[in-house]
């Protein structure tokens, strides 16, 4: 089979072989189509996400920064991931299927996802890899592969998908409609502390809430991608600039973050975000 050499997730500079599709084609679920027209949306505005990993609910809120941010905005506090491991969940963010996948390892994917959909809306968008190097599928630790849900979809590295240096520049300028980051594998907390991850949100986030896509009716989220409690319970933040303190105890999951990312874009939504709430409590639509 076809193989190509990508970075391995679990130690540095190191990387494998992975193959194409470990499932054969016919045995993935249904590609996702647009099943369902957005909530009307006032005026354009900004989504950001950034997704964390491999925490509950509550050993997320440890972390100091993460906790003041819960405490000032948006706190979603029934909300779940999908599955496990991560990628069916990032996959689950970006098309709302996990495409029966039930590992970490490379599927040629049909393409499509949340990308695809934005760039044939006009809706421009850039995703931001720390740590990505060499391209999507050839880049060292501390990029993980599995965290990149955009390679997956026809097997193909879009050019929006860029490394995270790329990042404080772009908000100087023009900023995408749509910004997607992916931290490494220890900023993200999968191979390091609570304490690290939330230290980098503590410098990521500013920046975001400074620029004046954010202030113009944006909004912010931050997942974590699966949570390590018996219920996979995951903490999820939206951070929007009126400031006011909410708190849901709806159930949500990664299909609700997909139906309100592409409600507040103003796209039809995937797969399953086509029956998902949308998150309305938390994000009411920016005047």
């Amino acid at each position: 089979m076809l193989a190509v050499v990508i970075a391995a997730a679990c130690g540095p500079a190191s990387a494998v072989r992975m193959h194409r599709s470990p499932t054969p084609l016919a045995a993935i679920q249904t590609s996702p189509a647009p099943s369902a027209e957005p909530s009307p949306t006032p005026a354009p505005s900004h989504v950001f996400v950034i997704v964390m990993e491999n925490r509950s609910y509550s050993q997320a809120l440890a972390g100091r920064y993460t906790s003041q941010l819960a405490r000032r905005y948006g706190l979603a506090t029934n909300y779940h991931g999908i599955t496990h491991p991560s990628l069916p969940n990032y996959l689950a963010m970006t098309s709302g299927s996990t495409w029966g996948v039930t590992d970490d390892g490379f599927h040629d994917l049909p393409a499509g996802g949340l990308g695809a959909e934005l760039t044939k809306a006009s809706v421009s968008w850039r995703a931001y890899m720390e740590g990505m190097s060499n391209g999507c599928f050839r880049s060292g630790y501390p990029y993980a592969l599995k965290h990149n849900p955009f390679a997956y979809y026809g097997s193909a590295c879009p050019p929006e998908v860029v490394p995270f240096t790329k990042f404080a520049g772009d908000l100087t300028g023009d900023i995408p409609r749509f910004v997607w980051i992916t931290p490494g594998l220890c900023n993200d907390g999968h191979d390091c502390s609570t304490s690290v991850a939330d230290g980098w949100l503590a410098k990521t986030v500013p920046t975001i809430l400074a620029t004046t896509a954010w202030k113009d009716g944006g909004v912010l989220f931050v997942t974590w991608d699966e949570g390590e409690d018996s219920t996979n319970s995951v903490l999820t933040l939206v951070i929007q600039p009126d400031a006011l303190a909410r708190t849901s105890k709806v159930a949500y999951n990664h299909y609700s973050l997909l139906a309100a990312i592409e409600d507040r874009l103003g796209v039809p939504r995937l797969g399953e975000a086509a029956n998902a709430q949308p998150m309305t409590d938390l994000m009411p639509a920016p005047s």
